[in-house]
């Protein structure tokens, strides 16, 4: 059953809009679902701050509240494998969500086991990639906590483990469990990080339908809130008054199925894919400091670029909220201990170190963070992280100040520039809203992605 989908490239969906939208969609699938227990909305932490999904758990909040006082029952952001958000920075994405009906997601030790995929059927689907089974791992609130719904609400983007974020993977790597998490990610990273970004139908995301379309009964109904989000150009900007490099709503789709997440998928490849007629030989990737204090989060810089980047070329990061590596201690430890490496090192490691083989998670990552040695990293941190940090887990150091007084952020635009004394670079001011591909390395010989 779907409610909304409603979606265009051109598409600049306005709040109020959008607030009309969500709101007649939630009437409606209350009244279908015809129960009165209490709700529990999933939506994305801080690093999908620019989602939307902060606005629209603020409008489900509000919702919910008409219906009576027991309706919200608790707002779980999807943390996966990251860090709790703190109450700043709660109150900065969710300022119309009650303080009190936040509950934090431990990967962990806060999850229960829906069931298992079997070993040969995961090796199947990720064409001998692997052979282990996977666990189907949730919050263990989604059974024990008496909720009669969830809302699963965030932003349909590129993504390096699963192809596109969102849908089944907000519920089983969001809220799930350490090797659920390790698992997966690693089916990923073995199958290839190329073969999955920007793709709908991948081995990763197979696996996450299966688990639910075998475990889905063991949890409650869950309502998919899906956006698609995409820098508007520069008439754009100028008509709907807004600031150049901006960000419009292209689309919003609501339902119970999948099929609204297919319809977002094949926008946001629109949206959100850029294939490009030739190479970058340098790029400059700027991280914003709210959204980006790890090089666990920041390496969407190299994810996002990849399959863009010419070989020999050189990647800039200019990342002045840089603190550290992981987001938790051992994942950060595991970073600090064998650093980003060519897929084929970190496989061999596998085979020799068992604290790694046991953090699959931080293995996929590590392969994720490489060039495979085609082209130069180059990270300039703030002072959170030193020159030989940087240079300890395999990429180059730059210096902030001077990356920063030669690449003015405020003036370069998204997309080549070229600088006043004849320097092109291709800029990206924020990795996480999209992915920049060389249209030789995204389509495969049938001429499709």
């Amino acid at each position: 059953m779907t409610y909304c989908m409603k979606g265009g490239v051109q598409l600049d969906l306005s709040d109020q809009e959008i607030d009309e939208l969500f709101s007649q969609a939630l009437a409606k699938a209350l009244s279908d679902q015809g129960d009165s227990g209490p709700v529990l909305i999933l939506p994305p932490d801080g690093t999908r701050f620019h989602s939307h999904a902060g606005y629209l758990t603020d409008i489900a909040c509000r919702e919910l509240a008409k219906k009576g006082p027991n309706r919200l029952g608790a707002v779980m952001p999807a943390l996966g494998t990251h860090m709790a958000m703190t109450q700043e920075e709660l109150r900065r994405m969710f300022p119309g969500t009650p303080p009190d009906k936040f509950r934090a997601h431990d990967w962990r030790n806060d999850v229960i086991e829906l069931g298992r995929l079997e070993a040969d059927w995961v090796e199947q689907i990720s064409q001998g990639a692997v052979h282990y089974d996977w666990p189907v791992q949730v919050n263990k609130a989604f059974r024990d906590g008496g909720f009669s719904l969830i809302f699963s609400i965030g932003q349909v983007v590129p993504h390096e483990v699963v192809g596109m974020a969102n849908h089944a993977k907000n519920i089983f790597v969001g809220t799930g469990g350490k090797e659920g998490i390790d698992k997966s990610h690693f089916v990923g990273a073995s199958y290839g990080m190329e073969r999955m970004m920007g793709r709908i139908d991948t081995p990763v995301r197979a696996m996450f339908d299966e688990g639910f379309r075998r475990f889905g009964n063991l949890l409650p109904p869950i309502l998919w809130i899906l956006t698609v989000v995409g820098p508007r150009s520069d008439v754009e900007a100028a008509a709907a008054d807004k600031p150049r490099g901006s960000l419009a709503v292209r689309g919003l789709y609501i339902g119970f199925g999948r099929e609204c997440f297919e319809a977002a998928a094949k926008l946001a490849q629109e949206v959100n894919v850029d294939i490009m007629d030739e190479p970058i030989k340098k790029a400059v990737v700027y991280l914003e400091s709210d959204e980006f204090r790890t090089t666990w989060l920041g390496n969407k810089a190299i994810y996002r670029t990849r399959m863009a980047m010419e070989d020999g070329g050189e990647l800039l990061i200019l990342a002045p909220g840089l603190e550290r590596f992981g987001e938790d201690p051992g994942n950060d430890a595991l970073i600090r201990k064998h650093g980003y490496r060519p897929s084929k090192v970190i496989q061999e490691k596998l085979a020799q170190n068992q604290e790694l083989a046991e953090g699959l998670s931080a293995a996929a990552h590590l392969i994720h963070g490489s060039s495979e040695g085609r082209f130069t990293v180059r990270y300039c941190p703030g002072p959170g992280v030193s020159r030989k940090e940087i240079e300890s887990v395999g990429y180059e150091w730059g210096d902030l100040k001077e990356g920063l007084s030669r690449y003015d952020i405020n003036a370069l635009r998204l997309g080549w520039n070229t600088l006043p004394e004849g320097e092109r670079i291709f800029f990206v001011p924020n990795p996480a809203l999209g992915l920049w591909a060389e249209k030789s390395r995204f389509y495969g010989s049938n001429g499709k992605p």
